[in-house]
């Protein structure tokens, strides 16, 4: 793979290629084309072309690309060729689901730790995953080396979290609470917020 540097609205694109692939296998597929696969995703062949490109050729021109090879070497790139342990923190309706959710393993990840500052949220269990008390947070996941967090708290205490995860050794983190968080660059930050989305969707209709 290339040291390039990579645009990130790619990368974006790539976990859309890699589901369709998936998709296109359970299927019973084992060849597609950039144009087939753009049908998928809704992007263009050119556009997939010059993707993938990116990171090396990984297709025949007239043969198209074999599914099996191109969603190994995509899983490559995204560092998922392994699983990932995740750390959750807040147990609440959000944490809760994300814990409980079972579509992560099949995609490279796994709930391992979850913490909560509610008494009578921390010891319970969610899914395989017991509560833990969010003062042992940094200690836990820097024992368990996890380098990755989601953060489901409310926005006033997003940023406190965040320093805290920091300082556990967390590199990446999903923040679902509706606050942008500052933390040293080597750290990536993704942001979800459904009410954003919803509200870029109204302006169409």
């Amino acid at each position: 793979m290339t040291n390039k540097k990579i645009p990130d609205i790619i990368i974006g694109r790539l976990p859309l290629y890699l589901r369709a692939l998936e998709r296109m296998t359970t299927e019973g597929a084992i060849v597609t084309s950039s144009k087939e696969l753009g049908e998928w995703v809704g992007i263009s062949a050119a556009q997939i072309r010059k993707d993938i490109s990116q990171f090396g050729e990984f297709g025949k021109q007239g043969t198209g690309y074999n599914i099996d090879f191109l969603s190994k070497k995509l899983r490559e790139i995204m560092n998922i060729d392994r699983v990932w342990d995740v750390a959750i923190i807040g147990a609440g309706d959000i944490g809760h689901g994300l814990a409980r959710y079972q579509g992560f393993l099949d995609r490279g990840f796994r709930v391992a730790l979850a913490f909560d500052i509610d008494p009578e949220k921390i010891g319970t269990k969610i899914g395989d995953v017991v509560v833990e008390d969010i003062s042992k947070m940094v200690v836990s996941i820097n024992d368990a080396d996890v380098k990755i967090a989601m953060i489901a708290v409310p926005a006033d205490n997003a940023q406190d979290v965040a320093e805290k995860l920091v300082k556990a050794g967390v590199k990446a983190i999903l923040n679902y609470a509706t606050i942008i968080i500052n933390v040293p660059e080597d750290v990536r930050v993704q942001y979800i917020d459904p009410a954003t989305h919803l509200q870029w969707m109204t302006y169409y209709l």
